[in-house]
């Protein structure tokens, strides 16, 4: 049975790694993002879809696409995050005072919302023979784990994924049976998300986004698939909600 792998969000660093890992493997690969596919992506195994509005309706309009082909995916990554623009003046706040509406509507949007839309179709076009879907989320989206602070619409707009992708894989495992949900914590990746956040990290604990590609694909085969939904970190380790 051939193995039908959708990357959400392929101009991102991580999931750039994670189509080359799919890919090696011999799985066939679609790819979407917001841009369009550069002559350098012209990989084998690979297609890639340009939706520059991700919205319902272009979404759905994608899916209904792949139903019609009958494409029926067996994983799905989506790797869409937001976590800072100096441009627009958007970074993580230190205080209450930080708070603005335009930030978490930002925040909420491509962290939340987005990829909210997404589950909300795939559950169309999953295997039901052992499908897998994985959201990229975050350690401080985890409300028992919250002894710091700060950064409120980052973590609000992380805490807001991680129950949709509780509670979608309830009704997903009823519809699907053989279905698994998972929330996924890649620590802190050397891409343009973290970049101003980095001297910060150890050395160590700074991921190439193949580093993180590679433990995504691992952990994922070694989770127990009877449970609807996990929550875990680069590292396989549970992560509290």
């Amino acid at each position: 049975m051939e193995n039908n792998v959708l990357i959400v969000g392929a101009s991102g660093g991580i999931a750039s790694a994670l189509i080359e890992q799919y890919r090696s493997a011999g799985a066939k690969v679609f790819a979407v993002s917001r841009a369009a596919a550069s002559e350098s992506n012209n990989l084998e195994n690979v297609s890639y879809h340009q939706i520059s509005e991700q919205n319902d309706k272009h979404i759905c309009g994608f899916v209904k696409q792949l139903a019609e082909q009958d494409v029926v995916l067996n994983t799905v990554v989506i790797t869409t995050g937001f976590l800072h623009n100096e441009n627009d003046g958007i970074h993580p706040e230190k205080r209450l005072e930080d708070v603005s509406e335009e930030a978490l509507t930002a925040y909420f949007a491509t962290n939340s919302i987005i990829p909210s839309i997404w589950l909300k179709h795939l559950v169309n076009v999953m295997s039901k023979e052992g499908s897998t879907l994985v959201c990229l989320s975050a350690r401080v989206g985890s409300i028992s784990d919250n002894g710091l602070g700060g950064w409120y619409g980052y973590r609000a707009s992380k805490a807001a994924l991680n129950m949709f992708v509780k509670t979608a894989s309830v009704e997903y495992k009823r519809r699907l049976k053989d279905v698994m949900l998972v929330c996924y914590h890649p620590g802190t990746v050397d891409t343009g998300l973290s970049k101003p956040f980095q001297k910060n990290v150890a050395a160590k604990k700074l991921f190439t986004p193949e580093f993180t590609a590679k433990q995504l694909v691992h952990h994922l085969s070694a989770l127990d698939r009877e449970q609807a939904c996990h929550f875990i970190d680069w590292n396989g380790e549970v992560v509290t909600w």
